[in-house]
């Protein structure tokens, strides 16, 4: 019987507890953001999109892929504003993130062509927020059968897709 090798060389990174925004230089995000926060430097830093895997920019929101994905094509979906609270944010930027996030369901629908989506917050760090202090939604395409034995078996999922590959398709249809 032979082994087949699942090859998902981002997850070392997650596994190590490693912060790989540390290799790109910070950027000066201003008093009202964290220069932290991998978002805030992914608002502010627009020289490095394809490194920190930005996808998309708008007035109020940043659209980024998940360097640790649930799945192929998991995204990220943040205010620009730095915080971990609801109320912080204005009706305007409430519901500019909301179209943002109906915008990429129907884009990822479009190209990936999942059977549903799994999209949510996590609001505090019991709640599962990796980052309390920078709200995010996340949009997570699902698709009939994905998962499978390995996951429950070996706690390790299978992700068909690099995050470049991603990223190339993606940047192309905003």
């Amino acid at each position: 019987m032979t082994m087949d090798i699942i090859w998902a060389p981002w997850r070392m990174s997650y596994i190590d507890n490693e912060d790989n925004d540390k290799e790109l230089e910070r950027v000066d995000v201003g008093l009202e953001a964290d220069a932290d926060c991998f978002i805030c430097q992914s608002i502010f830093d627009k020289s490095h999109d394809r490194e920190r895997f930005v996808i998309c920019r708008t007035e109020e929101t940043v659209t980024i892929l998940n360097k640790f994905p649930y799945n192929n094509g998991h995204l990220l979906i943040a205010p620009h504003i730095h915080t971990g609270c609801l109320d912080k944010l204005t009706d305007n930027t409430q519901l500019k993130i909301f179209q943002e996030i109906g915008r990429w369901v129907k884009i990822i629908e479009e190209l990936m062509k999942p059977d549903g989506f799994n999209i949510g917050l996590n609001l505090g760090r019991s709640a599962g927020a990796g980052l309390p202090g920078h709200l995010h939604w996340h949009i997570v395409p699902r698709w009939n059968g994905d998962t499978n034995f390995t996951t429950t078996i070996s706690s390790t999922k299978v992700i068909p897709q690099s995050l470049n590959a991603l990223w190339e398709i993606l940047t192309k249809a905003k």
